[in-house]
């Protein structure tokens, strides 16, 4: 596969995530978060059983063969992460969490570079704080005061672990993640993970409600983009790019929310413009190759 099309595949995953942040609102007007994670899933899951099926992919030798490091990437990528992840924002602010988790990319390079030996490029490290800034400006609507009156609480520190499970994630998925197609990786690695958070769903003793049509709509298209493809294509990236260059991506997450939320009649500032275009500069970048930033 050509790395352009990775490049793209990748983009597509933050597209999906960063629209996630209005699909989720919808949703979780009639949903608990934890249900609506389980429930996400399992959609998720189904549709990969589906793919799976029309393709005439065979799932039991290779879950056999791997079974372990499937059950530890779904339990670090799907179900440490979005548990903590729900958890955290009953205790802090989304603010609070976006800025925690757009680290990521630097925690991310970190780890490879100390698990894996990934030698981060020159260019990689220098576009790191630029993004970062890119991400905060986002974030912040331009409003940096905003920043000095964020403190620690017990949910940025419930953040700071599912921003740590992602990052194992990535680290853990260019490791141990099995040679062969992403479609049958991520199916088995989703089901495991999908496992984990309906266990603790039903373990809370939070009521499982029928969501409306808005509601179920939203879930749809959470289960199909931000699950399915989104996955999929994160994969495939990590796969080819490593775990450091592909995590930086992330920061494209707060830029494609925001889009997002044009949707909706909330336009974005000036501000908010300038941030993006931070973001978007330093993964150019950190991720094109030399001839073709010379000619741009």
């Amino acid at each position: 596969m050509k790395t352009r099309t990775v490049y793209l595949l990748v983009m597509l995953s933050t597209l999906f995530w960063g629209a996630n942040f209005v699909l989720a609102g919808v949703v979780m007007t009639d949903l608990s978060p934890l249900w609506a994670a389980a429930l996400r899933f399992m959609l998720g899951s189904s549709i990969m059983l589906v793919i799976v099926r029309w393709h005439g992919v065979e799932l039991l030798s290779s879950f056999r063969q791997h079974a372990g490091v499937y059950a530890l990437l779904g339990a670090m990528g799907i179900g440490a992460f979005n548990l903590l992840f729900f958890f955290a924002l009953q205790h802090t602010s989304a603010a609070n969490a976006a800025l925690i988790m757009a680290t990521n990319p630097l925690l991310t390079t970190i780890l490879a570079a100390l698990v894996l030996g990934e030698r981060a490029t020159s260019r990689h490290l220098a576009a790191l704080p630029f993004a970062l800034i890119g991400v905060v400006v986002v974030i912040s609507a331009g409003n940096l005061q905003r920043l000095a009156t964020l403190h620690v609480a017990s949910g940025d520190l419930l953040m700071l672990g599912a921003n740590l499970a992602w990052a194992i994630y990535n680290v853990l998925g260019r490791r141990y993640m099995p040679i062969g197609s992403a479609l049958t990786n991520t199916t088995l690695m989703m089901i495991s993970g999908t496992i984990l958070l309906v266990i603790v769903a039903s373990a809370s003793g939070e009521t499982l409600s029928m969501p409306g049509a808005s509601a179920s709509a939203a879930l749809l298209a959470m289960a199909v983009g931000g699950t399915v493809l989104a996955y999929l294509f994160w994969t495939t990236g990590i796969a080819h790019l490593g775990a450091g260059r592909t995590a930086l991506f992330l920061n494209l997450v707060p830029v494609f929310a925001m889009l997002a939320d044009t949707l909706i009649g909330i336009l974005p500032s000036l501000p908010q413009l300038i941030g993006g275009a931070l973001v978007i500069g330093a993964v150019s970048v950190a991720t094109l190759p030399r001839r073709q930033l010379a000619a741009v």
